[in-house]
């Protein structure tokens, strides 16, 4: 268990705040950025694994919450869809947890890996896709598939995680028809709401640490902060090349985890 923070080094501490801006940075523009902060977390000295999941929570929620206000305010993404996304995203990911708990995490890595791939070769053969808003469902349809893709999404990141921003966006692009901008304005916002659920987990079972998380956490708002006013000013093009290197990655990085487990 880490006990002193202060036994880091000046080159470790710069790595990991460095990390949280970058994945701060990636978050807020399409997800995805627990790929670059976590595994840095996990190199900190007397950490726990479940430490280190809880702290990068609280670095991320710092992120996500910079992220969704200014999208809030810039693009504007209504609240009836996006609150509910939230809200079923918020509940799904606590029961993913308890899956993830009774269930190892190695079963499901083949079926995001294939998930991942999927969703790549699909986003680079449809090139307008996601280029403006023409959402496909009007009312209560469109609503109930908001709401399903939160439920979806929301188990998964309990149970798994990484990608959980970029899954959220190719969803709302895909299957509603929201432009990348829309779709990852909206994202933020369920995306804010399972990191929520699960640090209503951690935080009572006392795996935070706490000097850690609020310096993740800053970093974390800078890089949410420069990303998402980025993100807004260069439009979609730039979401959906972000959104393609950012899939890419996944694909490498639980491309490996996969190949491990079976080797």
């Amino acid at each position: 268990m880490l006990t002193d923070t202060g036994a880091l080094n000046i080159g470790l501490i710069l790595l990991v705040l460095g990390a949280g801006f970058l994945a701060g940075w990636v978050d807020s523009v399409v997800g995805g950025g627990g790929l670059i902060q976590l595994p840095v977390v996990l190199l900190i000295p007397g950490l726990s694994p479940v430490q280190a999941l809880a702290t990068n929570k609280v670095g991320s929620i710092f992120g996500t919450t910079t992220s969704a206000i200014t999208y809030g305010r810039r693009v504007r993404p209504d609240l009836a869809t996006s609150l509910g996304l939230a809200v079923t995203a918020g509940l799904a990911s606590v029961g993913g947890a308890v899956v993830a708990s009774v269930l190892p995490t190695e079963v499901f890595k083949p079926i995001i890996l294939l998930a991942l791939i999927v969703v790549f070769i699909f986003t680079l053969a449809k090139k307008n896709m996601g280029s403006a808003t023409v959402l496909k469902h009007a009312s209560m349809k469109h609503h109930g598939r908001a709401w399903a893709i939160g439920a979806a999404i929301g188990f998964y990141d309990g149970v798994l995680g990484p990608g959980t921003g970029s899954f959220l966006v190719i969803a709302l692009v895909g299957i509603l028809g929201y432009s990348f901008l829309d779709g990852s304005a909206r994202a933020k916002i369920a995306n804010w709401a399972t990191n929520f659920g699960a640090l209503c987990f951690f935080i009572p079972a006392g795996h935070v640490v706490w000097p850690l998380g609020i310096a993740l956490g800053i970093a974390n708002m800078f890089g949410g902060y420069i990303g998402s006013r980025m993100a807004v000013s260069a439009g979609s093009r730039f979401v959906r090349i972000v959104f393609l290197v950012v899939v890419t990655a996944l694909i490498v990085s639980v491309g490996a985890d996969t190949v491990r487990q079976f080797v």
